[in-house]
């Protein structure tokens, strides 16, 4: 009997330690540049392979791995540094993004046209004759 009730303490014992080392694993991100940690309103829970997020509210992307902000700027799509100041007062923490996954190249306008251009719009057709 005394045998069991070591071996059950030691079992108890294993899971409490498997438990503790999973829950004091955090999230991991992979990009091009793991040196840079990404900005602190990313926080990803699981492994991805991840380059850019993109906020559809802004229509912005963000380049984790550049760390520059790509967004069209007349018309042109641009990289900087910072937000442009029309959205400076914006909490990016508080904002909903979308992580863009299995696209690393460094033209985002593509990609922005192949998944992004029609976003927004409707596609219910209304009847002649009749308004919205």
């Amino acid at each position: 009997m005394e045998n069991k009730s070591l071996l059950k303490g030691i079992l108890l014992l294993l899971l409490y330690m498997f438990l503790l080392a999973l829950a004091s694993c955090g999230p991991v991100v992979i990009s091009s540049r793991p040196s840079h940690p990404p900005p602190p309103w990313f926080y990803p829970n699981r492994l991805e392979v991840v380059r850019y997020v993109y906020f559809p509210e802004l229509s912005i992307y963000y380049d984790l791995s550049a760390r520059t902000y790509l967004y069209l700027d007349g018309g042109l799509w641009v990289r900087r540094n910072d937000l442009p100041p029309s959205y400076r007062n914006f909490d990016l923490s508080r904002s909903r993004y979308t992580r863009i996954r299995n696209y690393q190249d460094d033209d985002i306008q593509r990609y922005h046209e192949e998944h992004n251009a029609n976003r927004g719009r409707s596609n219910r057709t209304v009847p002649p004759g009749r308004s919205g």
